[in-house]
């Protein structure tokens, strides 16, 4: 069995043995960690998630602590965006540049106390890049692992299912927002953020040798409202417009190829990390952007995978290849992202993507593809 070979390598998530009691059939690596990604038919769980909740170990967003007298300072240097507005007990998404403006990784930030933040990280070493900047940054702070692994509950029942599990406390959390508690003696930290696009909440435990205790419970809760055990959903994150770092981006790819650029703030006084790069890059512009495409009424929506990876042309020219290309069930077309050369990235640009079954014509469009507004996960 893989799993066994590697495990030496590749570490196993406390939830590692639920999710695989609960059918996990496939398993990608994030963070040198294993995250389950798939149970079964990707089109029932997009509609389990949308109709009902679905509950993931993504135990694998390892969290990289920044506390001291200079944490909020540190970040500010760490981070293009500006900070100022993130009161404790708010989170904000962010990226973390290198000294060229490339992104490192785009982790959620969580403000637990004045002194005290979590980065939740997407697929890099960014504990690595912390120590490493604290090294040399003069400032009085701390960078640590802590004993931290999340699962999501996401989908439209989900804030019934936290109810059940937490009471009314959590009934009123905001969009972005956190609660540091307790479940059965667990200490935990709640927030309602996730990969999802939809209402959703992730659970952080903090003492791991209770995961099995916690997944039995959540599951418990989640039975009258039809909860299933799933991975992070293809379908309904490029619906959202979720962005992956480096399925959709190359390592050599800035906050304005990939449409983060809301994410720099090249106003704000500190000398950030690749501030400099990015305000030439702002100015120069870049040669290639990562887009949407929404394919005609019509294409071979039941080959959408098949279209992931291929030749993107304009008028018979390649300019680029697909990330992801995947079927919604609601829009009732294939969707997806591309990498493409800038000149042919304007909104409504006409293109043709080589798939095995042939060639089919798709437009540039706006993402999100579906609730722009983000009313879904703000109800």
């Amino acid at each position: 069995m893989l799993i066994g070979v590697l495990d030496q390598s590749l570490e196993k998530s406390p939830f590692f043995d639920c999710a695989h009691r609960d059918g996990a059939a496939s398993y990608i690596v994030l963070n040198h960690m294993f995250m389950p990604y798939r149970y079964g038919d990707q089109t029932e769980e997009y509609w389990a998630l949308v109709n009902d909740a679905t509950l993931w170990d993504v135990a694998a967003e390892r969290q990289v602590e920044i506390s001291g007298p200079d944490a909020e300072a540190f970040l500010e240097l760490l981070v293009p965006r500006s900070l100022k507005s993130c009161a404790v007990g708010q989170c904000r998404y962010v990226v973390i540049t290198d000294n060229d403006g490339y992104i490192l990784n785009d982790p959620v930030l969580n403000r637990l106390d004045s002194d005290r933040y979590w980065l939740s990280a997407a697929d890099s070493d960014l504990l690595l890049w912390a120590k490493g900047v604290a090294c040399f940054a003069g400032m009085d702070v701390k960078i640590a692992e802590p004993e931290a692994a999340p699962i999501q509950i996401q989908g439209n029942k989900s804030r019934d299912i936290m109810v059940r599990l937490f009471g009314e406390k959590v009934a009123d959390l905001k969009y972005y927002h956190l609660i540091e508690t307790e479940f059965d003696g667990m200490p935990l930290m709640v927030t309602r953020t996730g990969w999802s696009g939809d209402l959703g909440y992730e659970i952080y435990l903090r003492d791991t040798s209770r995961a099995a205790e916690l997944w039995d419970r959540v599951k418990e809760a989640g039975k009258p409202s039809n909860l299933r055990v799933t991975g992070p959903n293809t379908i309904r994150r490029v619906e959202a417009g979720i962005i992956a770092m480096r399925s959709d981006f190359p390592a050599r790819s800035t906050p304005f190829h990939v449409g983060l650029e809301r994410l720099v703030d090249l106003d704000k006084p500190v000398d950030f990390i690749g501030k400099s790069a990015l305000r030439r890059i702002a100015t120069e512009g870049v040669s290639w952007k990562l887009v949407g495409l929404e394919f005609e009424e019509g294409a071979a929506t039941g080959e959408a995978a098949a279209f992931g990876g291929r030749v993107v042309s304009r008028d018979g020219v390649p300019v680029g290849r697909t990330t992801v290309v995947v079927h919604s069930p609601r829009l009732k077309r294939m969707i997806g992202y591309a990498r493409i050369d800038a000149g042919a990235s304007g909104l409504g640009t006409l293109l043709s993507v080589a798939g095995k079954s042939g060639d089919q014509r798709a437009r540039v469009a706006k993402r999100p593809f579906f609730d722009a507004g983000k009313r879904e996960p703000r109800r």
